[in-house]
């Protein structure tokens, strides 16, 4: 009675009996994957769900869930462009090769198989990523609606194919920063208030394009700490949706950039009064001329490569001004959970692994501080130590007598322990024995008074 697994010629069996109802189910070659499936059933059956005794799936291809995985899920829960991408890569990759495969029948193997034969081809590596992003999406969702027992395609990202880096993140120095920023000032003045947000704030460029006055808080002046921008928006694809992670922050605002953006909110205040409007909270930031969004290709390919090229910098992308805000940042001796916060990453392992190599060039330091602590402080002998204690003057020949017999008045019969404080006295009590140290002590006290102080306190 209950759940169990087997293995068979190979492959390991789902084997359910329970209250008198049976089931036999292969699972893979992976025991740990049928492991997890042993668990989950066990967890659905101590709930009262016996949908894995109706087998309701074992007709449905997955060309038929697919089609409904779109419209009750992808047309609804998710952005335009990710929607747009998933049904392009299953049109693409994923039907031609499952649409009029059972459900149940698809399993780990034979997406490995599948995906290992996408490597041969010229497919990139971040295609093949993208084709099983929506693969496995598509399959969890079979998952939670209880047509198949596991998703067979997680965790599977460790057998595909990488990529090279084509590109790495490109990290301004402060000098080329203020370079760049000089040049579209120079350049096109009327986008410099934009680009000097991005290298102090470190916002994407979808978040800058929505970004709306009401999202600004000033502050009383510029020695209040409570300046700030709070994100809320997305512009991407010709859409506005909410941030990456779908997670609104606040990012700090520097004096600098409070400053420019407060005088061009005046601009715009005098200009709306003038037209009849005084209100501008829900106006664009950074609108282009007729008030709409501006275009991010043409903002890189007419505003920030000439910036580049006048500065005498070399290529990178409006991101790469982001990558830039982080590292001046860490090079400031910001902590990491900082950066992370004001980046509005999801974990901090992202921005360990982005910004993680820039950290240690401030914690050499730590070690360097070692070495100067040994220029300092010089080691000491014991024998250096003890003769500074003792001072020039040599103990007489009756002084160290009486040090040898102090040290080995350990009572008859019984040897001296380590610590002096816990000392056998045997038959000889404890006040005697101070009596006999006191009186040979007389005389020779001036000789030895660091080191006959010391016994006298462990007695």
């Amino acid at each position: 009675m209950g759940v169990k697994i087997k293995k068979l010629r190979g492959k390991w069996y789902l084997v359910i009996d329970y209250r008198n109802r049976r089931k036999t189910k292969v699972i893979g070659s992976d025991r740990k994957l049928a492991e997890t499936v042993r668990r989950e059933v066990e967890a659905r059956l101590a709930l009262g769900d016996f949908g894995i005794f109706e087998d309701k799936s074992a007709e449905m291809t997955f060309g038929d869930y697919e089609a409904k995985w779109e419209t009750q899920y992808v047309d609804i829960k998710v952005k335009r462009s990710t929607a747009a991408r998933y049904k392009s890569v299953m049109a693409l990759h994923v039907l031609p090769r499952f649409k009029d495969v059972p459900l149940v029948q698809i399993s780990r193997d034979s997406l490995k198989d599948f995906f290992a034969e996408m490597g041969k081809g010229d497919l990139a590596g971040n295609s093949i990523q993208n084709v099983l992003i929506a693969f496995r999406v598509a399959l969890q969702c079979a998952f939670e609606d209880g047509l198949i027992l596991v998703n067979p395609a997680a965790k599977l990202g460790r057998f595909l194919r990488k990529d090279e880096a084509k590109f790495e993140a490109v990290f301004l120095t402060r000098q080329e920063a203020d370079s760049f920023l000089a040049a579209i000032q120079s350049n096109s003045p009327e986008h410099y208030p934009l680009f000097l947000l991005f290298l102090r704030t470190g916002m994407r460029l979808g978040e800058a394009l929505a970004l709306q006055w009401g999202d600004v808080q000033f502050g009383k002046d510029e020695t209040d700490a409570n300046r700030f921008i709070w994100i809320r928006r997305n512009y991407t694809a010709g859409e506005v949706t909410t941030p990456k992670s779908n997670k609104s922050r606040r990012v700090d605002m520097s004096r600098v950039l409070r400053r420019v953006l407060y005088d061009l909110r005046e601009q715009r205040l005098l200009k709306a009064f003038k037209s009849g409007k005084d209100d501008i909270s829900e106006e664009l930031v950074f609108p282009n001329e007729a008030g709409g969004y501006l275009d991010p290709s043409n903002l890189h390919k007419r505003v920030f490569r000439p910036g580049l090229t006048t500065a005498g910098l070399r290529s990178c992308r409006i991101h790469d001004l982001r990558h830039s805000y982080a590292s001046l940042l860490l090079q400031d001796g910001a902590s990491i959970t900082y950066v992370r916060d004001q980046l509005g990453h999801s974990s901090i392992q992202v921005t360990v692994d982005l910004y993680g190599h820039l950290v240690p060039s401030a914690n050499i330091g730590f070690v360097d501080k070692l070495d100067e602590m040994a220029k300092t402080s010089p080691q000491k002998s014991a024998n250096q130590t003890q003769t500074q204690e003792q001072g020039s003057e040599t103990p007489d020949s009756e002084a160290l007598q009486v040090m040898e017999n102090v040290e080995d008045d350990g009572g008859p019969g019984q040897s001296r322990t380590a610590d002096q404080r816990f000392r056998k006295c045997g038959a000889v009590t404890l006040p005697l024995v101070n009596q006999q140290v006191a009186a040979r002590t007389q005389g020779v006290s001036a000789a030895i008074p660091s080191y006959l102080a010391t016994v006298m306190a462990m007695l």
